[in-house]
């Protein structure tokens, strides 16, 4: 059984940074793509990024391309999301997930590959 604890989440103002962690149960972490996703009220829950097993490859979704970053300590089993320049449309619930696939290096944006999901953090940006 896997357990994924995000955290670091918070109320920040625009134009500010944030920093989310993701920390793993398991031996197994590091064969493994991880991803972060988030959900706004009223909305589904979408893609932001992901990073392959070794971090040698990372996937970001358009809308935050140049203002996160997602890394990975896999000695720490943990997954990092930093936010910068934070704007009120990013506000949301921010969840890590496993990938179902060890070594997947592709189609790591899709929400259904993901078998294991922490419980959320929630990230609030003021205007």
């Amino acid at each position: 059984q896997v357990q994924l604890v995000e955290s670091g989440g918070g109320l920040v103002q625009a134009g500010g940074p944030l920093r989310l962690s993701c920390a793993a149960s398991g031996r197994t972490f590091s064969n493994y793509a991880m991803g972060w996703f988030r959900q706004a009220p009223g909305k589904e829950r979408e893609f932001v990024a992901a990073i392959t097993r070794n971090g040698g490859n990372t996937d970001y979704a358009d809308s935050v391309k140049g203002r996160f970053t997602i890394s990975r300590d896999n000695t720490k089993a943990t997954v990092y999301l930093q936010m910068n320049s934070l704007k009120p449309e990013d506000t949301a619930d921010y969840y890590c997930a496993r990938h179902s696939i060890p070594g997947r290096i592709y189609g790591l944006a899709s929400r259904g590959g993901y078998d294991y999901w922490g419980q959320g953090t929630q990230v609030t940006v003021s205007s």
